[in-house]
C-alpha cells in the first residue's frame, strides 16, 4: 500500500506531466495540444502516443530533469513541431514581423506618391507657361492646391 507521501509525489509528477503535455502539439490538427484536441486520431493518439509521451515525461521528471530539459528532449526525439509553442528565433521573428514590414513599405509608397503628387505642381505650372495642356487629373490637382479655403463663419 502506498504511503501518503508516495501518493502526493505521484500527483505532483502527474500534474507536472499534464502541464507539459498541454504544450505538445496534436500531429493531426496542429492547432491544439494533444491534451485538448478532439480529432478522432488525437483521441487514439492520446491513448497510444500520449501514453508514451506521458511516460517519457514522467521518467524525465523522476530523473530530476527541469521542464526546459524535458521540452528539449521531446524536441530532440520528435522534432520542433511537437512543441505547441515554437522557439522564438530569427526565422520565427521574420514570419511574425513580415506583415508589419510589408504594411510599412506599402504606407511608405503611398506617402511618397502623395508627396510627389503635391510637389509636382511646379512642373505643371512650368508646362502651363510653355503651353502644354494639363491632363484632367493635373487640372484637379491644381484647382485643389490653388483654391483658397472658405472663410470661417462669423459668430454674432
Amino acid at each position: 500500500m502506498a504511503t501518503e507521501e508516495d501518493v502526493k509525489q505521484r500527483q505532483i509528477i502527474e500534474n507536472r506531466a499534464r502541464n507539459i503535455s498541454h504544450n505538445v502539439r496534436c500531429t493531426e490538427c496542429g492547432s491544439q495540444s494533444i491534451e485538448d484536441s478532439q480529432a478522432d486520431v488525437a483521441i487514439l493518439l492520446r491513448k497510444e502516443f500520449h501514453a508514451v509521451i506521458l511516460q517519457l515525461i514522467r521518467d524525465e521528471i523522476k530523473a530530476g530533469k527541469s521542464d526546459k530539459e524535458i521540452y528539449q528532449k521531446l524536441e530532440d526525439d520528435f522534432g520542433e513541431t511537437v512543441l505547441y509553442a515554437p522557439k522564438f528565433d530569427l526565422q520565427t521573428a521574420g514570419i511574425w514581423l513580415s506583415p508589419v514590414i510589408v504594411g510599412g513599405i506599402a504606407a511608405g509608397i503611398w506617402a511618397y506618391q502623395k508627396h510627389r503628387q503635391r510637389t509636382n505642381v511646379h512642373m505643371m505650372a512650368l508646362n502651363l507657361v510653355r503651353g502644354v495642356p494639363l491632363t484632367p487629373r493635373e487640372k484637379e490637382t491644381m484647382l485643389d492646391i490653388l483654391t483658397p479655403p472658405p472663410p470661417p463663419p462669423r459668430k454674432w
